[in-house]
């Protein structure tokens, strides 16, 4: 992946996270870098969040009991994980995470999830899958650069397979 387009997905997850806390206004966001071309960036495709054709979060029907959420159905192509990160002064914070269960390739039902602290209801996280890079089954959620940790979002073209999800 050519730089420009490495640094136009990392701003496209920022943006996502955003993007799943509401309304965005442009102060929000920092002017794209001197050596993006503004054609380029006009033309990007814009990144979402929410289910793909092969991976998915089902959170219709989740449930919670103390700090401990269960998911009824979590698909994943390759192996990883489902994460959740916290909402921090209104907007979700990929940069850390506060939970995190492994999930096999394939079909998984009933995926429970324990995070740090129990939550208050209502409380938002953003739940999400990342993939198990080096398959070694050890979250490795180490920064690479200033957006990407090792073991990655899982992404299908520009849609992040995350929601933001408030606790039951």
């Amino acid at each position: 992946m050519s730089a420009n387009m490495s640094a136009i997905r990392s701003g496209l997850i920022a943006a996502a996270f955003a993007f799943a806390a509401g309304p965005v206004i442009a102060e929000d966001y920092a002017a794209p870098a001197a050596d993006a071309s503004a054609s380029a960036a006009e033309e990007a495709p814009q990144m979402t969040t929410g289910n793909g054709e092969e991976n998915w979060i089902i959170t219709e029907g989740a449930t919670r009991n103390g700090a401990t959420f269960t998911f009824p159905e979590v698909h994943i192509a390759e192996n990883g994980w489902l994460v959740m990160h916290p909402f921090e002064d209104g907007k979700p914070n990929g940069d850390i995470y506060v939970g995190h269960t492994y999930v096999g390739k394939g079909t998984n039902a009933d995926v429970e999830i324990t995070v740090d602290d129990e939550p208050a209801v209502g409380e938002m996280f953003i739940v999400m899958l990342h993939s198990d890079v080096n398959e070694d089954k050890v979250f490795d959620f180490v920064f690479v650069n200033e957006r990407e940790v090792a073991d990655k979002a899982v992404f299908e073209g520009m849609k992040m397979i995350a929601h933001p999800y408030p606790a039951p």
